[in-house]
């Protein structure tokens, strides 16, 4: 049995797999080769995605979710993420990467450091940033990517992002490393460019490391190939650890293997909409949202059968 999941994952959880795995995608592969791998190894029968696609161009965390953590993608996709980032100034490309059409800018301007200190500091906070057109964002039922494979010149609308930092690591023109730390939706790709063209110099991104996920940290990463299931499957609760948590035993969870509502005394004070429901062993045993003046949680997502 998989390290972690305890006697009441044995006993209750529907599927003996559940859980996620920090995987170090290194750069080539897409992030749905990532998954193809993993599934292959696990066999038949246990599904497998990802929370957050990695450009096939980059490396660094993917997070891989395992039987019924599927459900819990989202959340891991909220959280915010850490990159770092190789610029490369004088030229752009049509993917915002080192893998389009590379196209140098005659007679670029060379900004000096404090130059490129103000413009990294003007894409800090809540900017609108236009995806790149080479993106998975849908546009018509469609990927964006594949339209424009077609032929199709797309102009995608701007999206609201979030920047959180911006910090200058190294500068020797035309190179420009930065670490970046963002909200969810933030293409780093797109970032390049726009720096690029805030510089007037044009730019594109050469190299592209995401070294964080929340707290999925890329120095606990681990290699593709073959991943120890025993000891590298990390909780499903640590998909929702922005969620205030509520701890139950007994006849709540037994109320709540049958999709029932819980009725409570109290919740944390930061209680919103949703909370995650755990066991006092610290496992996720629901996703459940706060009713009826907050005195009941009632289950949206149950990740516990019925032979509790």
């Amino acid at each position: 049995m998989l390290r972690g999941l305890g006697r009441v994952c044995r006993a209750a959880y529907p599927l003996g797999m559940f859980g996620l795995l920090n995987i170090h995608k290194p750069a080539g592969p897409t992030s749905h080769d990532i998954v193809a791998g993993v599934r292959r190894l696990l066999g038949r029968g246990v599904r497998v995605g990802h929370a957050g696609t990695l450009d096939p161009f980059a490396e660094g965390v993917l997070v891989v979710c395992l039987g019924a953590a599927t459900r819990l993608a989202v959340y891991i996709q909220r959280q915010p993420k850490r990159y770092a980032a190789k610029i490369v100034l004088g030229a752009t490309s049509t993917t915002d990467d080192r893998q389009g059409l590379i196209t140098h800018v005659p007679s670029a301007h060379h900004p000096n450091e404090q130059q490129v200190h103000d413009c990294l500091r003007s894409f800090v906070g809540h900017i609108n940033q236009m995806p790149p057109a080479y993106s998975a964002v849908h546009v018509r039922g469609q990927r964006a990517y594949k339209l424009v494979r077609k032929g199709e010149k797309l102009d995608l609308p701007p999206r609201p992002v979030c920047v959180h930092e911006i910090s200058l690591q190294r500068y020797e023109y035309p190179h420009l490393d930065v670490q970046v730390h963002c909200g969810t939706g933030t293409y780093i790709r797109a970032l390049a460019r726009d720096i690029g063209a805030c510089l007037s110099t044009g730019g594109y991104c050469s190299e592209l490391t995401r070294s964080a996920v929340g707290n999925f940290r890329i120095e606990d990463s681990v290699s593709p190939g073959n991943p120890d299931l025993q000891h590298h499957l990390l909780p499903a609760a640590l998909a929702v650890g922005a969620l205030p948590k509520v701890t139950i035993t007994g006849r709540d969870i037994n109320l709540l293997a049958h999709g029932r509502p819980i009725k409570i005394s109290h919740l944390p004070p930061s209680s919103e909409q949703e909370v995650a429901i755990l066991n006092t062993a610290g496992e996720l045993l629901a996703i459940a949202i706060v009713q009826d003046d907050r005195q009941m949680l009632r289950p949206t997502k149950v990740f516990i059968s019925r032979q509790v």
